[in-house]
């Protein structure tokens, strides 16, 4: 029994309804009217966005907090090519995403129509799958198909085409079923060698990462470390996965590493690697662990088989999503962890000393402290607040220094990308209005989607977003400096009144320069943020020379100028 004619564009958005997607992002387009159409009458709620790179963020970052795959809408040419920005971060993170372009009508194909881009060619390294559907009567086994291999192994990014003239044929034709993710699961054996691995051990440490991770899994992980006594990591950006006040958490594993916790690492005896891919960020340039076989006896446990010994080849490589082996292992009995009994303490207080206030601040010399800062954030947001930030040096004060409260509580993406910032914290403000959200950005950092703040105003996400502006893009003044010294070039900004700014769209704003202005300024843009419903924006205005918790530009700038003169 068929289901009474639609157009194409009604079916796609019955087949969204069908699995359970109840918001979308996006930029309308000429090319997807009928679906726009169709949306009007539906209670999905269609978030517009100020431009595509936006609205695949903020798809991506939906992705990311509930497990379930982003819905973005763009237009052909170049609002696809704005939007693949958050498809790359997406498959580099590991984010369930669906991307529906609009494109030209089927009649024009091939033609170099206006707009018209062979999307698979186009997306075809970045992505899972990257299809067009032709057929109106096809789109709920498209659709069906797209949510699974989006949710399915490792999650990543699908991208759907769709023509113009597809979305307004007519067909009747039955509905699919809603989509179920499947993920592969250890054996018995294979976690009876991993206990034995465990039990022969004397430094083992166990590091998290990668994506598919539910409540359950992490509640599971860590009785896996309480019952035996394991010091724990969480891989680049994936800092959440267990809550840093967690008595077997020892720090982040990323950009930045504390040196000792990478030392414990290099001299771990058996890693027990849950999730991550082991990437360059990951492995601090593939130096922690050597390839192709590490010195470290290696235990890799990765949703998908192909990314199991494609650079590390480990002693125990087993293909599981992170659910279904945290489950066994939380279940498996506990080995004798008196070898290592006194690691997690010590590794605890490595991190402890690592989060103290960086010598650059502690003469009080540096009129806005910003580690300071974020110990006030810390004292006055609460334990579940979202912390989303982009890509930047000024990431480093939430990385090393915020401590995450737990899953969901981190919104940062692993493929370096520019731009993340505002967009992931607005979503996340849509997505659970409950929650205190606050977003890191650097001043480079918000002027490539700050515009997104007119979307914050529009849907009421009462999300706080801290602007760190040293007028430069700091990263690259860093390494410039360090390759180049004195000789500046293309890394100085003029920066606006981000907190006039903010007051032009519609929000809170307000600058601070000293530490002591800090805290009213905060407690203001929370009373804002949750009574009224709108964004706040504290403008950090701060010195550039300040460039790292560890150093600043200039003894960077007079060590590399001595290396150069000592050639």
């Amino acid at each position: 029994m068929t289901h009474p004619s639609r157009t194409g564009g009604q079916i796609l958005v019955d087949a969204l309804h069908t699995h359970g997607v109840d918001t979308a992002f996006g930029v309308p387009g000429e090319s997807y009217l009928d679906v726009l159409d169709a949306l009007h009458d539906s209670d999905i709620r269609f978030v517009i966005n100020r431009q595509e790179g936006g609205a695949a963020f903020m798809a991506e970052a939906y992705g990311k907090m509930t497990g379930k795959p982003g819905i973005c809408f763009v237009t052909r040419g170049p609002g696809a090519t704005n939007a693949s920005i958050g498809v790359h971060t997406a498959y580099q993170d590991s984010t369930p995403m669906i991307l529906f372009i609009g494109q030209v009508g089927s009649d024009f194909i091939d033609r170099e129509a206006f707009q018209e881009i062979d999307y698979r060619r186009m997306y075809g390294q970045m992505a899972k799958w990257v299809t067009q559907i032709d057929r109106a009567d096809r789109i709920p086994e498209y659709i069906a198909r797209a949510f699974q291999v989006a949710t399915s192994g490792r999650p990543g990014p699908v991208v759907l085409a769709l023509p113009e003239d597809m979305l307004v044929t007519t067909a009747a034709v039955l509905d699919a079923r809603r989509y179920q993710p499947v993920q592969a699961a250890p054996s018995q054996a294979q976690i009876a060698q991993l206990r034995a691995m465990l039990a022969e051990s004397k430094r083992p440490i166990v590091l998290l990462g990668g994506g598919s991770w539910t409540d359950e899994a992490c509640a599971d992980l860590a009785r896996f470390a309480e019952a035996n006594r394991l010091p724990v990591g969480c891989t680049f950006r994936f800092q959440d996965l267990l809550d840093n006040a967690h008595p077997n958490y020892v720090g982040d594993v990323g950009i930045g590493i504390n040196p000792k916790l990478a030392a414990r690492v290099k001299e771990a005896d058996l890693v027990i690697a849950i999730g991550p891919r082991l990437g360059e960020m990951t492995t601090s340039g593939y130096s922690l662990l050597s390839s192709p076989v590490p010195r470290q006896k290696l235990v890799h446990i990765h949703a998908d088989p192909e990314e199991l010994g494609s650079v590390y080849q480990g002693e125990l490589m087993i293909a599981s999503g992170p659910a279904q082996v945290c489950a066994m292992l939380a279940a498996m009995e506990p080995v004798d962890a008196s070898a290592w009994a006194g690691t997690v303490e010590e590794a605890k207080g490595e991190l402890a000393a690592w989060q103290a206030q960086p010598p650059i601040f502690r003469d009080g010399s540096a009129p806005l402290d910003l580690w300071q800062v974020v110990q006030e954030l810390m004292q006055q947001a609460p334990r579940d607040t979202i912390i989303t930030n982009g890509a930047g040096n000024y990431a480093t004060w939430a990385h090393r220094f915020y401590r995450y409260g737990g899953k969901r509580t981190q919104l940062a993406p692993t493929n370096g990308a520019m731009g993340y910032a505002v967009p992931a914290g607005v979503a996340a403000k849509i997505i659970d209005p409950q929650r205190t959200v606050v977003t890191f950005a650097g001043d480079g950092e918000f002027m490539m989607t700050g515009q997104e703040l007119a979307t914050a105003v529009q849907y009421g996400a009462g999300v706080i977003i801290l602007v760190f502006n040293n007028n430069m893009f700091g990263t690259i003044r860093m390494h410039q400096e360090r390759d180049y010294p004195g000789r500046v070039s293309g890394t100085t900004l003029h920066n606006p009144d981000f907190a006039a700014l903010a007051r032009a769209y519609g929000g809170h704003g307000e600058v601070v320069e000293k530490t002591e202005e800090f805290a009213p300024a905060l407690q203001h843009a929370l009373a804002h943020a949750n009574e009224r419903q709108l964004p706040a924006v504290i403008e950090l205005r701060y010195d550039g020379n300040l460039i790292t918790p560890n150093a600043t530009l200039e003894t960077i700038r007079k060590t590399a100028a001595a290396a150069k003169a000592g050639q």
